[in-house]
C-alpha cells in the first residue's frame, strides 16, 4: 500500500518579483508592492511530501531524519537569511515566485530521493498564499 509522508521546515527569505526587460512602470503594474527595488521578505513554511510503499524490513516510506536532513541541506541552508535573487544560483535569471520557487525546491530534492518515491512540495508564502508542485 502507498503512504505518504510529510515534513515541515521553513525559512526566512527576501526576494523581488520583476523582470528585467520590462521597465519598472510595467514590473509595477504587473506585481505591484512586490516589485520593490530594495526588496521584501517572507517567512515561508515548506511542506515536502514522499510517497510510496511501506518497506516491510522498517516500516518507513522514508526514514524521516534522511528526509529533514535533505531538506537543511538542500533548502534551508541555500535559502535561510538570502535574498533570493542574488544569493540563490537558480534565481539569477528566474523571477523568484512562489511557483517559481517550488519548482527549484523540487528539482532540489528530487534527484536525491528513490525514483520509486513520488515527491510534492507545499510552498507557503504567507499562511493564505501557497503553491503545491508535484513534478507535473
Amino acid at each position: 500500500m502507498k503512504v505518504t509522508v510529510h515534513r515541515k521546515a521553513h525559512f526566512n527569505a527576501a526576494h523581488r518579483l520583476y523582470r528585467k526587460d520590462w521597465d519598472q512602470e510595467k514590473n509595477e503594474a504587473v506585481f505591484g508592492k512586490c516589485s520593490n527595488p530594495n526588496y521584501h521578505g517572507h517567512n515561508y513554511e515548506l511542506t515536502v511530501s514522499v510517497t510510496g510503499l511501506i518497506d516491510p524490513e522498517t516500516g518507513f516510506v522514508i526514514d524521516l531524519k534522511v528526509l529533514k536532513d535533505l531538506i537543511y541541506y538542500e533548502i534551508e541552508i541555500p535559502f535561510d537569511h538570502k535574498n533570493l535573487n542574488i544569493e540563490v544560483e537558480e534565481f539569477q535569471d528566474l523571477n523568484p515566485t512562489a511557483e517559481n520557487m517550488a519548482v527549484v525546491i523540487w528539482n532540489r530534492l528530487r534527484p536525491k530521493l528513490k525514483l520509486d518515491l513520488e515527491l510534492a512540495v507545499t510552498l507557503y508564502e504567507t499562511p493564505r498564499n501557497f503553491v503545491t508542485y508535484s513534478g507535473n
